[in-house]
């Protein structure tokens, strides 16, 4: 019993000393967007609604490219579980080009789907708003990818200082770009919402080539040059490699595309849903990039347990992430639902918009435990190379139940902006329930 306990004494410890450089990594890549948010909102609820509804159309192509590049963390960490350095020289090799190649047709899509935003029932003064917008930060995603490449190949070796300190810094650089760009200060000119996106731009290809040049000069990593060498590519790796990614970005399509229809949907009530939507997403996003941090730490334990046939440790692992995660949603649920009158306050002065925002804000408090622990498996299986079968299971929650029930429960049933947002708690608490019984089911085989 005492061994027990020390072991999992040792678990808690080790899996907190992994996650939490990638939780604040995490956590300072999207205090960009929430920097954007804040200080955009001071410009008027207008600009703010700008902001999110561009990101409508931006964070899914974005997020697909991310999950796509995460087929190199369980691969990488398995071949380091081994010891096997070419191993990882080539997955790091081949996700390079799918990442480049990714982010360049993504950048296509962006800038040929953005006058679809005109289509979708939105306020146009709203629209015409975001479209410059979205073209400045629709660029970002070839910055994001490139970082991403270095990101996962750091970090499935288990360094997950070197991108957190560097995505911290960048943050810091952004929120200074912003008060420049946002405002015209220091001789610079008021741009508005596009000085946002310039700012994020910026910070964006600042992050990729900093971390980039680390890679290559870290001691570390010299062993692992190979990595970037050019040319005799295996076709049967880059099919290994886009099986688990694609469906991988695919889920984040079915998950984040549920939330920016949902605020599509709050479109159609006018400018005030929208920002106060707006509100409650940008928080809500800073505590799931928290469980995400945590996410990632479960793929790189249970890839590294997987890839040596270890199965005890393999769930062990899973199991005292998903533990770990559990406490600090339950931390965040609290603070959301105990600040849910005064955190609108940090973005707009626009009273009717503090007022949608605050009871948004208390729904978003009850579904943290559902979000973190369906993040953390979605990891844990993610190490384990489940992909598929999570995407179904997403789909299904979100777009077979979660947003039909929120469209009726918002518009049918009259409880505008409140029923959209139940839609979201139900597809979330479901999607956590299949999730967890899948890493169960599968982490028990011997």
């Amino acid at each position: 019993m005492n061994l027990s306990l020390r072991n999992y004494r040792t678990d808690i410890r080790d899996s907190f000393l992994l996650a939490y450089p990638v939780m604040l990594s995490q956590l300072g890549h999207v205090m960009m967007g929430v920097a954007d948010n804040v200080m955009v909102g001071h410009l008027g609820a207008r600009e703010l609604a700008a902001a999110g509804l561009a990101n409508v159309a931006f964070n899914v192509l974005m997020l697909f490219g991310i999950g796509v590049s995460y087929a190199m963390t369980p691969l990488i960490a398995a071949a380091d579980g081994e010891n096997n350095i070419v191993s990882v020289n080539e997955t790091v090799r081949h996700g390079l080009v799918i990442n480049i190649a990714t982010s360049l047709v993504l950048v296509i899509v962006v800038f040929i789907a953005r006058y679809l935003l005109y289509h979708i029932g939105q306020p146009e003064d709203v629209v015409a708003l975001s479209i410059p917008y979205l073209n400045i930060v629709g660029a970002s995603i070839i910055p994001i990818l490139l970082f991403q490449t270095f990101r996962q190949f750091s970090e499935g070796l288990s360094n997950t200082w070197l991108p957190m300190t560097i995505v911290l810094s960048c943050n810091v650089m952004n929120i200074v770009l912003n008060y420049l760009l946002i405002y015209g200060h220091a001789g610079m000119p008021a741009l508005g919402l596009n000085g946002a996106g310039i700012a994020t731009l910026i910070s964006r290809i600042v992050m990729a080539l900093a971390l980039g040049t680390a890679v290559w000069w870290v001691p570390a990593f010299r062993k692992y040059r190979d990595a970037f060498r050019l040319g005799s590519y295996s076709g049967e790796l880059f099919n290994k490699m886009l099986h688990i990614g694609i469906p991988a970005g695919v889920q984040f399509i079915f998950e984040v595309a549920a939330f920016d229809f949902s605020l599509v949907m709050m479109g159609w009530l006018g400018t005030t849903a929208l920002a106060a939507h707006q509100i409650a997403i940008n928080l809500a996003t800073i505590s799931y990039m928290t469980a995400s941090g945590l996410a990632a730490a479960a793929t790189i334990r249970v890839g590294k347990a997987y890839g040596i046939k270890d199965m005890p440790t393999l769930r062990r692992a899973g199991m005292v992430l998903i533990g770990m995660t559990l406490a600090f949603m339950g931390c965040w649920a609290i603070i959301f639902i105990g600040g849910h009158a005064w955190l609108p306050y940090l973005y707009v002065d626009d009273l009717h918009v503090i007022e949608m925002a605050s009871v948004l804000i208390i729904i978003a408090g009850l579904f943290q435990l559902s979000d973190g622990l369906q993040v953390v498996c979605v990891g844990a299986l993610r190490g384990l190379r489940d992909v598929k079968v999570p995407s179904i299971f997403i789909f299904i929650s979100y777009w077979v139940i979660g947003l039909p029930l929120g469209y009726f429960l918002g518009f049918a049933a009259g409880l505008g902006a409140i029923g959209i947002w139940v839609g979201l708690l139900t597809g979330l608490t479901l999607t956590a329930l299949a999730m967890f019984w899948r890493f169960r089911m599968l982490s028990s085989r011997s």
